[in-house]
């Protein structure tokens, strides 16, 4: 088992949002001293849920704050940006990071970033395939052109190649954020590893990855045990002396900080959209995730793992909102909760 922690930069109410980004770079320094695989930072754009607009910007500061641990973007929203720029942006953390970086991508969603960035609707709607297509090539190839129908230029080199990097694989990971039965499928079919989001439950990415090992084994992939295990799943962490402690910790700060968050997205076309409710959804994660004692953490995590099949977590540590509880948060669980797991390749906490 691999269990990392989840990183958005969130801005509660009555935070400013440098305040926010300092708690994320200290829960990532927090994570490497509490001997964490990995940590994972979101990306948002014009909303306080996530102050990071560029979640491979914030990787480069944090690996070259680091020196053991895994820096992942989850996700870059591909869709607002040029597959070849998101390429190189990847493939120079990889090759100065010594293999350390893996990229997530999403689809994001339909909101006002696309109108911003210029790339409008369709990118969401329909571009996204051939842009992870394009993403992959440069990230595989030495020489990349296109001649599709949203990208088309002339064949050029790839520089920096991903394969110069020192004791690394060749390229760079990359995972695909997966929400729906249409990009399930389109990561089997590029035998891509899945981010499973933290609103699902145990048996949905069970279905999830259930159907991404059919169509992967039907694009010619052989889905066995070690090819599945690049799966991730989202989820959210609160380590306390008791449940109840747990759970208060959580329905006290989270609600607020969702009301506000996702109340700013603004949609591109105007189309309706529901909000979940703040408090209803918060109470939907305590019950969902590792929010406890550690011994209930670690019972969580294990009983996720053996009913989906997935290894590795991206854990949000900053549901607090607060940036001493969110340090501690990080250090009970690396220090009372994964020694009760059987986790790979772990470094003792400092």
């Amino acid at each position: 088992m691999r269990v990392g922690a989840f990183v958005l930069a969130a801005q509660f109410p009555g935070q400013g949002q440098a305040e926010a980004l300092h708690r994320a770079v200290r829960a990532a320094e927090a994570a490497e001293a509490a001997g964490l695989d990995a940590v994972w930072l979101a990306e948002h754009h014009f909303v306080p849920y996530g102050t990071c607009p560029s979640a491979v910007t914030l990787a480069a500061l944090l690996l070259g704050r680091t020196r053991r641990i895994g820096v992942g973007t989850a996700v870059s929203v591909l869709p607002t940006v040029h597959p070849v720029a998101l390429g190189e942006q990847a493939a120079l953390l990889h090759v100065a990071s010594g293999g350390r970086f893996t990229l997530g991508v999403g689809r994001g969603g339909p909101w006002v970033d696309l109108e911003v960035f210029g790339s409008g609707l369709a990118a969401y709607e329909t571009g996204f395939p051939e842009s992870l297509d394009l993403l992959l090539r440069w990230l595989r190839e030495p020489r990349v052109g296109a001649d599709g129908e949203r990208f088309r230029f002339r064949e050029v080199d790839v520089v920096p190649r991903p394969g110069e990097a020192l004791d690394a694989a060749d390229s760079p990971p990359v995972v695909v954020a997966c929400t729906s039965p249409g990009t399930v499928r389109l990561a089997a079919r590029q035998g891509l590893p899945m981010l499973l989001g933290m609103h699902c439950g145990d048996e949905e990415k069970a279905d999830m990855i259930a159907l991404w090992r059919r169509e992967a084994r039907a694009a010619g992939h052989d889905p066995d045990p070690s090819a599945e295990a690049g799966h991730v799943s989202a989820g959210v962490v609160q380590v306390a002396d008791t449940r109840e402690e747990a759970v208060e910790t959580l329905t006290k700060a989270m609600p607020g900080w969702l009301r506000l968050g996702l109340g700013a997205h603004v949609t591109v076309d105007g189309r309706e959209r529901a909000m979940r409710d703040p408090l209803a959804y918060t109470e939907l994660l305590t019950e969902l995730h590792p929010v406890g004692p550690p011994a209930w953490c670690a019972d969580r995590l294990a009983a996720t793992a053996e009913r989906t099949g997935v290894s590795r977590f991206a854990l949000l540590v900053e549901g607090s909102g607060d940036l001493a509880a969110t340090e501690r948060n990080v250090g009970r669980l690396g220090s009372e909760v994964l020694p009760l797991l059987d986790v790979e390749g772990r470094q003792p906490s400092s």
